[in-house]
């Protein structure tokens, strides 16, 4: 019996030794700084945040970002309390140059939809607006590594939302409401 149960153990190590290893997610990190362009009351208005996720098989995988401008709008002084916050859930792919370990470079695109939330408060002391719309994003960039854990990750996304806002004490038009970030952050993995 105890022959047995050997016999049976080292069967049962081989086979663990033996089966191809799993393939596995690369998951990265990355906090960001970035400016916002392309719709007037925001132009060059910084933002910042952070953008997470994985790649499988090191080629097509998922990402959330998340993005915050405050003064979106313009100087607290001119237009109150006044920010943007996007939540993205996204597809992205990209292509390892150099391969999933080590130094590498790998350009993406990317694109997803999510949460787009503006909000304006205390201008002449009218009722302040906000809005949490359902939109989209999509994007480019590249993700630059020094080694297996650290790099760099540049990128350019489009923002737009996809619902008409309701009539509101400023007469902004919020339903047409989009802007481009540019963002700059390290990534790590």
């Amino acid at each position: 019996m105890r022959r047995a149960s050997g016999v049976f153990g080292l069967a049962a190590a081989m086979m663990i030794l033996a089966a191809p290893s799993p393939a596995r997610a690369e998951g990265f990190i990355s906090p960001w700084v970035g400016i916002n362009f392309g719709s007037e009351p925001n132009e060059g208005r910084a933002s910042f945040g952070v953008t997470g996720g994985y790649m499988g098989a090191g080629i097509i995988g998922g990402e959330v970002d998340l993005g915050y401008s405050p003064s979106f709008f313009g100087e607290e002084s001119d237009f109150g309390s006044n920010n943007v916050l996007t939540a993205m859930a996204n597809l992205i792919v990209g292509i390892p140059i150099g391969g999933t370990h080590g130094a590498g470079v790998r350009p993406y695109v990317t694109g997803g939809i999510g949460l787009i939330r503006t909000s304006i408060d205390g201008i002449l002391d009218l009722d302040g607006i906000s809005s949490n719309d359902f939109g989209y994003n999509l994007g480019a960039g590249v993700m630059g590594y020094f080694n297996s854990h650290v790099g760099l990750r540049g990128d350019i996304r489009y923002f737009r939302n996809l619902q008409d806002s309701s009539p509101n004490d400023f007469n902004l038009d919020l339903g047409g409401f989009h802007f481009w970030r540019a963002s700059i952050g390290v990534v790590f993995k």
